[in-house]
């Protein structure tokens, strides 16, 4: 059965009952038909809880042949629930972009799904056309006051906030508008980025509540003048405009596993372009529900998990209590130098050499204090050989590991057992935890300190565009910001071709972006695009309704 099959097979409850189990009050709830709802954070009840513990699950590096994080971020929160604690889920909501493209939904797959998956997979609660409304209607606040007459003194060549859309489109990238005569407007180049890589996305994750939004927003830089003084939203007054466009988007969205375990879902910042974290307040009304939360960062350690220690972790008190790490005998044997078509064959050569690449993300989280809890993703083509070998290889590098079969068991059945048991086991050991960088560093030294000390590089290339923005980052005072590293998640490198664990090479910043409203420096390395393109085969290709409105090919 497919996913989608599995998931219109499975037994949903009302979403109410599930807030009921969560000690959310029915007040605090907006019902978004029977199997999805808002959470008022503000009207949940002060329990005097002591907030729950964080368990984020990262991955190695991914491959094209798919490592199932969210799979395993949900098996985990059900077979943590199976043995008795009070759990729940804290993921990001999927972009239409790789739901339309290649990448497939952010939902989980087999018995570890979150439900309803398809509303979740295509539209959800609407947040994120709240998001590109309000995006938009700051690029439209902002050529309008340039048409009105430009009391600003906006330099219309120097206009660095984007237009952004949820889908991929790479036409979209470039593009010139204000033709057409006076009347239309001023004519300049302007272009387009995904909705999910838009610093609108970043502030809506990242802000703590409503009035956090509202200053953040007011803090993006969206151009300069002239005279290259920095414009921001709170010139132009907007910010309660768009604050009121986000304003019921900001709420957190619950809905539920197939095992019946409580997950908010809320915003969906890419990793590779963006910090790749679920929001702060999905994750911080979850700890004051529960005792344990599992989340989870985009693609692998060294792009979301890097970014949730070095970024989310700074704004809010989320730091994680224990890590977990998920791989594929697949993935390894991918970086080990087999062929995404020879895969089911059984090679553990090809998993030993692959084996660098896990090793070097467990060494990086250890960097943080926190040592990591590898989960090996069971597939069907796995053999006992392959799984034997890979969990013995752990275990001789000191590394705690253990099988889970949560697609085929779900982690409502004994599937992730082993894995619950090990999780359980690390969030009793004492962390150390720590930043990798002081924000005391400059721009260049913490980009140096990401290049060389998580992704293994001899060192940095900026070219000669990214030197200048360094000068105006420092002459501008934005010097302590954290910086958010914009590269190809295939790889340690920013060459998405170079698989493994490599050395001796150099990454390539073409480009820094201040995102001042989000409160962090956007790196642009190698070739790595914030407007994603569709291949050639796009899953859209499979997709279709039935006479029932019931979704068909989704995955």
């Amino acid at each position: 059965m497919s996913d989608l099959e599995i998931a219109r097979a499975a037994a949903v409850r009302p979403i109410g009952d599930i807030a009921d189990a969560a000690g959310i009050p029915r007040e605090a709830l907006e019902l978004h038909g029977h199997f999805k709802a808002k959470i008022d954070p503000r009207l949940l009840p002060d329990n005097g809880r002591v907030p729950g513990k964080v368990v984020l699950v990262s991955a190695m590096s991914p491959t094209p042949a798919g490592e199932g994080k969210s799979t395993c971020t949900v098996g985990l929160a059900d077979s943590l629930s199976r043995a008795g604690r009070r759990v729940m889920i804290a993921l990001r909501e999927p972009s239409l972009g790789p739901v339309l493209g290649m990448k497939g939904g952010a939902t989980g797959g087999g018995l570890s799904q979150v439900l309803p998956m398809d509303e979740i997979n295509l539209h959800f609660t609407g947040d994120f056309h709240a998001i590109t409304s309000a995006n938009n209607a700051l690029a439209a606040l902002i050529d309008n006051h340039i048409h009105q007459g430009n009391e600003l003194g906006i330099d219309p060549r120097r206009i660095t906030f984007k237009r952004v859309l949820d889908v991929n489109d790479r036409a979209l990238r470039e593009v010139v508008i204000g033709l057409g005569g006076p009347a239309q407007g001023t004519p300049r180049q302007d272009g387009f980025d995904i909705t999910v890589a838009s610093e609108i996305m970043a502030v809506f994750c990242l802000a703590r509540d409503l009035d956090d939004l509202k200053a953040r927003l007011s803090a993006i830089t969206f151009g300069y003048t002239f005279e290259r003084t920095p414009l921001t939203v709170g010139d132009l007054g907007v910010e309660g405009a768009l604050a009121l466009l986000l304003r019921d988007a900001i709420k957190p969205n619950l809905v539920q596993t197939i095992a019946g375990t409580p997950a908010l879902v809320h915003g969906g910042p890419f990793a590779n372009i963006a910090h790749g974290c679920n929001s702060v307040i999905a994750t911080r009304t979850a700890r004051s529900l529960a005792d344990i939360v599992v989340t989870e960062a985009g693609f692998g350690a060294d792009l979301g998990a890097e970014k949730y220690m070095d970024i989310k972790a700074r704004v809010a008190d989320v730091a994680p209590d224990a890590v977990v790490i998920v791989a594929t005998i697949r993935a390894l044997k991918m970086h080990g130098g087999v062929a995404k078509a020879d895969l089911s064959e059984p090679d553990v050569e090809a998993l030993r050499h692959g084996s660098a690449n896990l090793l070097r993300h467990v060494r990086n989280i250890e960097r943080f204090g926190i040592a990591p809890v590898v989960a090996v993703n069971r597939f069907g083509t796995d053999t006992d050989e392959e799984l034997d070998w890979l969990i013995s290889w752990c275990a001789g590098e000191g590394i705690d590991a253990a099988v889970a079969d949560v697609w085929g068991q779900g982690g409502g059945g004994p599937g992730g057992d082993e894995l619950a048991a090990k999780v359980l086991a690390a969030l009793e050991r004492p962390v150390t935890f720590s930043h990798l960088y002081s924000l005391d560093l400059s721009v260049e030294d913490k980009i140096r300190t990401i290049v060389q000390e998580i992704y293994g590089a001899d060192g940095v290339d900026f070219s000669v565009p990214a030197l200048r923005r360094l000068k105006e980052i420092e002459a501008n005072g934005w010097s302590r910001l954290p910086v958010c590293m914009a590269k190809t998640q295939y790889s340690f490198s920013d060459d998405p071709s170079v698989l493994g664990a490599p050395k001796g090479f150099t990454v390539h910043v073409r480009d820094l972006i201040p995102k001042t409203g989000a409160g962090f420096i956007v790196a642009l390395t190698g070739s790595v695009m914030t407007m994603p393109g569709l291949p050639k085969e796009p899953a859209a290709l499979r997709m279709d309704v039935d006479a029932e409105g019931n979704a068909v090919g989704l995955f």
